[in-house]
C-alpha cells in the first residue's frame, strides 16, 4: 500500500462521507478543523443535485462546520459549466427533472428553462437536464419523454442508482435516468462521476497538480472509479455505500481504505496510514 504522503489538496464527497441525510457523521468536525489546521485546500464535490451551494454551506453550517462557496462543487453545478461552455445560454432552451441544485446553476449561467408540455416546435427544449427530484411526478417524466422523442439531448447529472440517507439507502438519480432511457431508448450523457468531468473542475478550481490531489468517497462505483479515470489517487471510507468485499471483487480500486473520516483526521495529523 502507498504512503499516504504529498498530499497538498483534497476532493471530497459529501453523502456518506460526512452524513447520512441530515445525520452528521461522528468525527465531522474535527475533520475540518484539521483541514483548516494544516491549510489543506478541499473541494467538497458531490454527486449530489438536489441542494444549491448555499444551502450545503447551511447544512454544514447546522453540523458546526464553516466553509465557504467556493469550496463546493455539485453535479448541478458542473453540469451548468459543462453545458455552458458548449452551448449558447441565450439560445438554448433546458427542461429539467431535479430541484433547485439542478435548475438554478442553469438560471445563473443564462439557461432559459422550459415548464411542463411547453412542447411545441417553438417551445420544446433543446436538453432535457436530470437530476434527483423529490417531487418527481408523471408529467415531469412524460415532459421530459416528449422533448426527448422530439430530439432533445439527454444529460444526467450524475447516474448513482443508490443514494444513503439516515433511513438507509433509497433510489438515486440513476433510477430516474433508467425510466427515460425504458421510455424513449436514449442515453443520457452524465456530468457527475465517476465520469472525469467533476474531477477535472474540481482540480482546475484547486489549482493543485493532479499528482498532489486525493480523492474521497465512500461509493465503488462512482467517487473511486472517478478518481481512478481522472488519474488521482483516492481514499474510499467504509461509512456509506461501498465495502472491502466491494472492492475485493473489482477491477479496480482505492489507493486506501478506512472506517470513516475520524481515521482520516487521525493520518492527516500524523502522516501515517
Amino acid at each position: 500500500m502507498q504512503a499516504f504522503t504529498d498530499i497538498r489538496a483534497l476532493i471530497i464527497d459529501m453523502d456518506g462521507v460526512l452524513w447520512h441525510g441530515d445525520q452528521a457523521q461522528a468525527g465531522l468536525v474535527d475533520f475540518f478543523q484539521a483541514l483548516r489546521d494544516l491549510k489543506l485546500p478541499f473541494i467538497l464535490a458531490t454527486n449530489n443535485a438536489s441542494l444549491t451551494a448555499e444551502q450545503y454551506v447551511g447544512k454544514l453550517a447546522k453540523m458546526g462546520v464553516s466553509v465557504e462557496l467556493n469550496e463546493i462543487l455539485t453535479s448541478g453545478m458542473a453540469t451548468a459549466l459543462y453545458l455552458s461552455e458548449r452551448y449558447d445560454p441565450q439560445m438554448t432552451r433546458v427542461f429539467v427533472i431535479g430541484g433547485i441544485g439542478a435548475r438554478q446553476p442553469l438560471l445563473d449561467m443564462g439557461f432559459k428553462l422550459t415548464g411542463l408540455y411547453e412542447t411545441e416546435p417553438d417551445q420544446r427544449a433543446h436538453l432535457v437536464v436530470c437530476g434527483m427530484d423529490r417531487e418527481l411526478s408523471w408529467d415531469k417524466l412524460a415532459t421530459a419523454t416528449l422533448n426527448l422523442r422530439a430530439g432533445a439531448h439527454f444529460i444526467g447529472t450524475n447516474g448513482d442508482l443508490s443514494l444513503p440517507t439516515e433511513r438507509g439507502e433509497t433510489h438515486g438519480n440513476g433510477a430516474i435516468l433508467a425510466g427515460l432511457t425504458a421510455s424513449t431508448g436514449i442515453k443520457p450523457m452524465i456530468i457527475g462521476k465517476p465520469e472525469p468531468i467533476i474531477y477535472r473542475q474540481a482540480l482546475s478550481l484547486l489549482n493543485v497538480d493532479p499528482a498532489y490531489t486525493v480523492a474521497i468517497g465512500d461509493r465503488l462505483d462512482t467517487d473511486i472509479l472517478g478518481a481512478v479515470r481522472t488519474g488521482i489517487r483516492s481514499l474510499m471510507v467504509l461509512s456509506g455505500v461501498s465495502t472491502e468485499k466491494d472492492v475485493a471483487a473489482a477491477d479496480f480500486g482505492p489507493t486506501w481504505v478506512v472506517p470513516d473520516i475520524r481515521d482520516i483526521t487521525a493520518i492527516l495529523r500524523t502522516n501515517t496510514l
